[in-house]
């Protein structure tokens, strides 16, 4: 069996278990942990994983984070300038863009749809690293998740630590990680 089978089949055990109610918003979040050279394979099979939230008497809502940067970008006044001169962005990253994106999702967690027994699947985390830390926006909208938030991640979960891409030294959080390894 391949590894993106075998992580879907760990998803499905984890999402058929029963939810336990009485969990902060940070404990609510699952990161599906697969290695970054499978993100289209993934894309590909995301209706895989539906289905098995389905099956699971789970509601399922995903949100694709891919086109936040560009669509952020556009609205901006004066996104010429910072094309001209890109440092001037720091300061709109560290506000304004995670702002955007953390309404955009908190917008979907808050929406008639999201319910104690639904899943808000996010997927598209990459196309963010360099504008933000997947582990702050986590916490931005932590308190909105009534469900369980997956988190689709591509990196790697090792000792209790998560790194995006593989490229930052990582960080631990209280989300639960489902890997293709069975036991984690």
């Amino acid at each position: 069996m391949s590894r993106l089978n075998d992580l879907a089949n760990n998803y499905e055990k984890h999402i058929s278990a029963p939810w336990q109610r009485n969990l902060a918003g940070a404990q609510r979040s699952i990161f599906v942990v697969y290695p970054q050279e499978d993100e289209r394979r993934i894309r590909a099979k995301i209706v895989e994983f539906e289905a098995r939230t389905r099956n699971a008497g789970h509601d399922w809502q995903l949100v694709d984070l891919t086109d936040m940067f560009p669509n952020w970008m556009a609205s901006e006044l004066y996104r010429e300038s910072y094309f001209e001169d890109p440092s001037d962005l720091k300061l709109k990253l560290d506000t304004t863009f995670m702002e955007y994106v953390s309404q955009h999702l908190r917008g979907v967690l808050a929406n008639d749809q999201a319910s104690e027994q639904s899943v808000v699947a996010v997927i598209g985390g990459a196309s963010l690293y360099g504008f933000l830390h997947i582990s702050e926006l986590i916490d931005k909208v932590a308190s909105d998740i009534r469900g369980r938030l997956v988190f689709f991640f591509p990196g790697h979960f090792e000792q209790g630590t998560y790194s995006l891409l593989g490229a930052r030294s990582g960080w631990n959080y209280l989300a639960t990680p489902i890997t293709h390894r069975s036991g984690e």
